[in-house]
């Protein structure tokens, strides 16, 4: 089986589309934690940047805007094909490449590569990070956002835990297999970086929300479409997703904002490093 072909597979189909459908509220979900990766990356004006993983177009849209040359990547055609509409909207100038970030042949080009919430999938992270690593110029830098732990992610782990009883039992996880928690652990990530030949590995806490709306009942809806539950509802019948739904609603309320939005705690690592430079 080629590298990761069931990522390719599952961006391509029904995830893919879902994200196009819900784009607007994604862009508003994840938009502090955004902002937190950009402020890390400092893109400046000029600068050539990557933006892995790059979906709907919303950081590219901005790495854009703060005045970067950027190219945005991702396996997904209809993500794509919202992200250049979305640029074309918006009078940017942005590269946009339907590849496999772990097997495009890339020159080293790049003064930022720049991810949010993109390089957790990889099957082989070694391979992928190796092939990013030589898509940088010599001095230039790495800047991303993963997931930390299930349980420090309530906006994931609530609606999983509401929604067992209804699931058949399922074996523990592969706590690093390609999805969004593989790179929970930050030993792990600071190993795979240093082994491809990345230096200035940092990594640092993020503790944020995820800004969900205040609609209750579509909010329960939509971690069927989107987000881990999503996989784990799998092909479960019309009822036993209308019981799902209904604990989801139920356990979720309890994250209600002061203002009514619902905000359950979202836990990051915001990750950095570079390549050495030429001696």
């Amino acid at each position: 089986m080629p590298a990761n072909e069931d990522q390719i597979k599952f961006w391509n189909e029904k995830a893919g589309q879902d994200w196009v459908l819900l784009q607007e509220r994604m862009d508003a979900n994840l938009a502090d934690i955004g902002d937190a990766v950009l402020a890390l990356a400092r893109p400046a004006p000029g600068e050539a940047v990557l933006d892995v993983g790059c979906g709907t177009g919303a950081t590219s849209l901005a790495l854009a805007k703060a005045g970067a040359k950027v190219t945005g990547l991702d396996v997904s055609k209809p993500m794509l094909g919202l992200a250049r509409s979305r640029a074309i909207q918006a009078g940017l100038d942005i590269a946009f490449i339907e590849a496999d970030a772990s097997a495009y042949a890339f020159q080293p080009e790049y003064d930022l590569i720049f991810s949010r919430f993109g390089v957790m999938f990889f099957d082989d992270p070694i391979l992928a990070f190796a092939n990013l690593h030589r898509a940088l110029k010599p001095g230039g830098r790495l800047a991303f956002v993963c997931w930390r732990t299930p349980p420090e992610n309530l906006w994931a782990f609530t609606p999983l835990t509401a929604a067992k009883p209804f699931l058949p039992e399922q074996p523990p996880p592969d706590p690093n297999a390609p999805g969004p928690f593989a790179f929970a652990d930050p030993q792990r990530v600071l190993s795979i970086l240093t082994d491809v030949g990345f230096h200035n590995v940092e990594t640092s806490k993020f503790d944020g929300v995820m800004r969900m709306g205040g609609d209750i009942a579509t909010i329960a809806a939509q971690t069927l479409q989107i987000g881990p539950l999503s996989r784990a509802v799998g092909e479960a019948d019309e009822a036993t997703r209308a019981k799902i739904v209904e604990a989801v609603r139920g356990a979720m309320v309890k994250f209600a904002a002061p203002d009514g939005e619902i905000a359950p705690p979202a836990a990051c690592w915001l990750v950095s490093a570079r390549k050495e430079r030429k001696a």
